[in-house]
């Protein structure tokens, strides 16, 4: 590939729905650039950009990928994202590091909920957007109903540059409103045809449109409208670029992926309207360590910044980290500095990445998408610059994980080589969490959605030969004591020699923390001194099993008010054990109570869906406690939730809004669990607890 001005190149992500064609689509630009000698197919699973077995295996996209190919002396950086929800992290990689977005949507299904977040996505980022209505080659493709979704969805900035013509149910080509002129399809070529008829009045009121959009763009072109005047070439290109890069014009074209039907069309579009990098002659980073904010000129002699906003755990090649260059030159055989771990970095090899292809090249400028594999110290979200000018750029922000599950290994001995397959997996995935519940000795990984950690579970076997279950996670349920009692611990022991002797009375209660409380009354010396750490140490123990299902113990105050001692067979073992027995004889005495875990819930939700939210929080038996008007027109629904109600809530919220929902959630304290969910707990707790004892 030779070598590209910045004006000459285009970092365009493809977006949409699940399903809608992206892959196809960047498989026939990549033909059409011969770059393949013949068009792969998701379902023969020979695709460029759909590489990874776990793709393969599923015919669908699940890691944003590159594909960068030449087109009329430019460069453009195709970047095929996952259409998935699970998968929403890796979209916003994609966006993160593109000038334009590519929005398909499919002529058969019309506006769907991945279409309005794609747009939603792009706006968050401001970037320019076309739209592309697809599979027109399909039975039952309609592209009027589509475009008319479109419109209604989006508003008026949506205007068609293609209308196409239909010859019987099939698709024959299309009319160029722009230049009003009519294309048909002949085997791979185009051929001027005549607009048909029925399509004149149409095309005259969108050019009327067009024109009346171009003529917005410029106080200039708003006069030459006014005036009657003709707009000449230059107007219509400049008036264009100005309406698309600012948002005002969202094009639409039409066309099929899978028989390369209007591909051409809209890769000249792509070079024609859509911004390159240098048409934003600035990018802003912080400079390391300050909150001052910098420019850095989008230019190959500028000092070097570049973000790394993916990373691929290659069980081969090791881990590849792909960039972007927001200023100066990547040169293969450098050092660089990155600002986020404080550590410098060789660069070896750079090279750029056609799916899993590497293609090497001595540097990537301001602008470009390069690959270098091996970085000791970098992950996903660092920049990597000069040592000389040091800076950060503009970090993605990702998802928060909101589904949670337990993973067991099938084979006894497997667990290093899980933990060591998840760390790798998790460098590579932002939105996949793993850690280790000290308590509940189980180790919980957490993702997007139930897809996502079963393709988490399934990379960990194919790449790291590790099979495990997975299981809902335990949840840390508290107990504590709501009355006052007073009892006595009495260990006495006689077994020749030495024996041993411990006494002590005890009054425990409810404490205001949730940690122990531990104080001493006695009196004339009937404990001493000496012992009493002993006995303070021994309700320490004690307390990390609660005597109604074995879960630990809060918010206990426990007074040493009275006992004995021995001269000869006292020890601090002896008043251990002797405080152990007063816990055991007083905890069920004093009203003990099962608490569980309650999470602080945020909703966020179109307007249409509150009555079912706030239905399905009662059931789960939530405490509203406040609705809020929020951006982007969603409303925000504030509850507390006992925390295991929340499992799975991730899959019913996406199930009950069509994916246009999403939750935080936080952990905000113990409360008293009702009396039949405690039985409940308690009876499951005491029979695991029956069947671990069988099993020893």
């Amino acid at each position: 590939m030779k070598d590209y001005t910045v004006d000459k190149l285009r970092n365009v992500c493809l977006m949409s729905h699940g399903g809608a064609g992206k892959t196809t689509l960047t498989e026939a630009m990549l033909f059409n650039t011969k770059v393949l000698d013949r068009l792969g197919k998701v379902n023969d699973g020979n695709t460029t950009t759909d590489y990874d077995p776990e793709e393969i295996k599923r015919k669908i996209t699940i890691n944003t990928a590159i594909a960068p190919c030449e087109w009329k002396d430019y460069k453009i950086n195709v970047i095929d994202t996952p259409g998935y929800f699970d998968f929403v992290g890796e979209v916003k990689q994609g966006i993160r590091v593109s000038d334009g977005a590519v929005i398909l949507l499919s002529a058969k299904s019309g506006v769907e909920v991945g279409t309005e977040k794609s747009w939603d996505y792009a706006k968050e980022m401001g970037i320019p957007m076309f739209f592309f209505i697809g599979k027109m080659d399909e039975e039952n493709a309609n592209f009027n109903e589509s475009l008319n979704q479109l419109i209604n969805t989006f508003g008026k900035s949506v205007i068609p540059f293609q209308l196409p013509i239909m010859e019987g149910e099939k698709f024959a080509g299309f009319v160029d409103v722009l230049g009003m002129t009519a294309k048909k399809f002949d085997k791979d070529k185009l051929v001027d045809a005549q607009i048909p008829a029925d399509l004149n009045d149409k095309v005259s009121e969108i050019k009327d449109a067009l024109n009346e959009a171009i003529a917005e763009t410029s106080e200039e072109l708003m006069e030459k409208f006014f005036g009657g005047e003709e707009f000449s070439a230059d107007d219509i290109k400049n008036g264009l670029s100005a309406g698309i890069g600012d948002g005002s014009i969202v094009p639409v074209f039409c066309g099929s992926g899978l028989l390369n039907q209007g591909i051409n069309v809209l890769m000249d579009a792509i070079i024609a309207y859509m911004p390159s990098p240098a048409c934003k002659p600035t990018v802003k980073a912080k400079k390391h360590g300050t909150d001052t904010i910098v420019d850095l000129k989008n230019s190959p002699d500028e000092s070097l910044s570049a973000l790394v906003f993916k990373t691929i755990a290659d069980p081969f090649v090791g881990k590849i980290s792909i960039f972007r260059v927001y200023s100066g030159t990547m040169n293969s055989d450098s050092v660089v500095y990155n600002t986020t771990s404080e550590k410098t970095e060789k660069i070896a090899q750079v090279f750029m990445l056609r799916g899993k292809k590497q293609l090497p090249v001595d540097k990537m400028i301001a602008g470009d998408i390069g690959a270098v594999a091996k970085l000791q110290f970098t992950n996903t979200n660092d920049t990597l610059c000069d040592q000389a000018n040091q800076v950060e750029l503009e970090k993605i922000e990702f998802p928060e994980p909101s589904l949670e599950l337990a993973i067991e290994p099938k084979a006894k001995g497997d667990e290093e080589k899980i933990n060591s397959g998840l760390t790798k997996l998790q460098d590579e995935d932002p939105t996949f969490r793993v850690t280790l519940n000290a308590e509940t000795k189980q180790t919980v990984i957490s993702g997007v959605g139930e897809q996502h950690l079963d393709v988490i579970v399934s990379k960990l076997k194919a790449k790291f030969g590790v099979s495990v279950n997975l299981v809902d996670p335990r949840v840390p349920y508290r107990e504590t004591i709501k009355s006052k009692v007073k009892v006595e611990g009495k260990h006495k022991k006689q077994s020749g020699g030495h024996g041993q002797y411990g006494h002590v009375w005890i009054e425990f209660e409810h404490g205001e923390t949730e940690d122990l409380v531990f104080e001493e009354k006695i009196f004339g010396g009937s404990v001493p001194k000496q012992y009493h750490p002993a006995v303070e140490k021994g309700l320490r123990e004690a307390i990390s099993h609660g005597i109604l299902a074995g879960y630990p113990v809060v918010n206990l105050k426990a007074t040493l008010l009275d006992g004995s001692y021995h001269d000869v067979d006292s020890s601090e073992m002896a008043f251990k054990i002797a405080a152990r027995l007063a816990y055991k004889k007083g905890l069920p005495q004093a009203n003990p109570t099962l608490l569980e875990p309650i999470s602080h819930v945020e909703v966020y939700i179109p307007d249409s869906y509150m009555g079912d939210i706030i239905g399905d929080l009662n059931k789960r038996r939530g405490r509203i406690l406040g609705m809020n008007p929020y951006k982007g027109g969603l409303q925000q629904v504030v509850a507390d939730v006992p925390t295991a109600e929340m499992f799975k809530y991730a899959n019913d919220l996406r199930s009950m809004t069509q994916g246009r929902g999403y939750f935080k959630q936080y952990f905000e304290r113990y409360e008293e669990a009702p009396a039949n969910v405690a039985q409940k707990v308690i009876e499951e707790a005491r029979k695991d607890m029956t069947d671990e004892a069988e099993d020893e």
